[in-house]
């Protein structure tokens, strides 16, 4: 039964530089890479060597836990690095292009009941990392069939794209996707979109509900909570409304179609708008000759999750936006800018600065936090922004003491790391709320899943 979801908790960051409705295509990208880092739990065991030639569809790795599920050259070309960290950790996979793609052949799916050959052939062709699973929100095991499905197509974070304009040639696509979703589970896919957009209206076999509020109202977890909240026991899976378009048309296609559509925002862009890009696109193709100031800081993602990249670094697997924002390293004067200062430019959740007399004002944030942790806590500061039925601070604090059992009584099923990215905004005491909640949930992960 499709529900009205109205969240009141949380916040909207309003930011400079909101992507205009134009798309344009990105520069072409001569180096791809593949990042494990992005895939949560994946422990990466290569299936090449520098030097391999590989298409559009290759594995480059898989994970050494479930070998079935692979990851996949975006383009065809040559393995030209494997780049690695301390203890030969494995931190991108690079492949330069071709001028034209090869691609490997798979066998289309356009329909049919055999979810055997389905999931199959979303294996081979590397479009199972898609697909995550909470708990713990890694990439779901294709042995499970989940209780459902969710997937939002309401993005309520920081200069976030509108799906709605971004898929608007991709309708037929994300249909499909949706049918293929529909046969993994023995429940209901659930979507979610926001209150007003009728994009979606059309779209069969799904169940959909509208959601309205402030960040992070868009947040899959959100979804989830107010329609069907995880249990013990109990697994769904979810999946990015805006990835349904790259595993459509690659069923459709027999083929590992890495394109996809990225906003490039922020108030240090010339002029933000769309473009259409690859899955480990280099950045500079995105984002090159069109930054304002030097001193910026690029960030694969939105401003509260995302991953912060340099020129050289290369787009994410799962971002559909770059987000440009000052460096905030350089000294304030304390008249100004700085304690002592008016305030009439500066932001805050709470009335500390008379900025909260014009709600409708945009701000050209950097990203400086102003302060280092500290070692007080103010009460009831993350409850005011989390719109969950859980005890946010007493569950971080759980997890800071590795208390499973309170964990788990306090909700850690439900959550991750990125509903929490508003609490750590919020946080006075400057905790890296999210990397905190990551550690707890691979602590549950390591206690019932060895």
């Amino acid at each position: 039964m499709s529900k009205a979801i109205k969240v009141k908790k949380g916040a909207d960051i309003k930011l400079i530089g909101e992507a205009e409705k134009t798309i344009s295509a990105a520069a072409k990208s001569a180096v791809f890479a593949l990042k494990p880092d992005d895939f949560f739990g994946t422990i990466p065991k290569l299936s090449v060597k520098k030097g391999a030639e590989v298409k559009a569809g290759t594995p480059l790795f898989f994970d050494k836990a479930r070998t079935s599920v692979k990851f996949t050259s975006p383009v065809s070309g040559e393995v030209v690095e494997v780049k690695r960290g301390a203890k030969r950790k494995i931190l991108e996979v690079k492949v330069l292009a071709d001028a034209e793609t090869r691609y490997e052949s798979f066998s289309p799916w356009t329909g049919g009941a055999d979810r055997d050959a389905l999931v199959n052939t979303m294996l081979e062709m590397g479009l199972w990392p898609f697909v995550k699973q909470r708990p713990y929100g890694v990439i779901a095991n294709p042995e499970d069939t989940p209780r459902d499905i969710f997937v939002s197509f309401y993005n309520s974070a920081p200069l976030a794209p509108e799906a709605s304009f971004a898929l608007e040639a991709e309708k037929e696509n994300v249909q499909l996707a949706l049918d293929a979703l529909k046969l993994l589970t023995s429940g209901d896919v659930h979507v979610g979109v926001k209150k007003g957009d009728s994009f979606f209206d059309g779209l069969t076999g799904v169940t959909k509900h509208t959601i309205q509020g402030p960040h992070p109202a868009g947040n899959v977890g959100v979804l989830i909570h107010h329609v069907a909240p995880i249990n013990k026991g109990e697994i769904v899976w979810t999946v990015n409304g805006m990835d349904l378009a790259v595993i459509g048309k690659s069923l459709k296609a027999g083929q590992f179609k890495a394109e996809r559509t990225v906003a490039l925002v922020g108030s240090e862009v010339e002029k933000p708008q769309f473009y259409t890009t690859m899955i480990g696109a280099k950045m500079d193709t995105i984002v090159g000759g069109k930054i304002k100031n030097d001193n910026s800081r690029i960030i694969s993602g939105d401003p509260l999750t995302g991953d912060a990249v340099d020129s050289d670094g290369h787009l994410g697997f799962y971002s559909s936006q770059v987000t440009v924002l000052p460096e905030g390293d350089h000294k304030k004067f304390f008249l100004t800018e700085g304690w002592l200062a008016p305030g009439f430019n500066s932001f805050s959740l709470s009335k500390a600065f008379p900025s909260w007399l014009t709600p409708g004002k945009k701000y050209r944030l950097d990203t400086n936090l102003n302060g280092e942790e500290r070692a007080f806590v103010v009460t009831g500061e993350l409850e005011k922004v989390f719109p969950f039925d859980i005890y946010p601070m007493q569950l971080i604090k759980s997890i800071i003491v590795n208390d499973i059992d309170a964990m788990e009584k306090l909700g850690i099923y439900e959550v991750l790391p990125e509903d929490f990215a508003l609490c750590e905004f919020a946080c006075t005491s400057k905790v890296n709320i999210q990397q905190v909640v990551e550690n707890g949930l691979a602590d549950m992960r390591k206690e019932f899943e060895s």
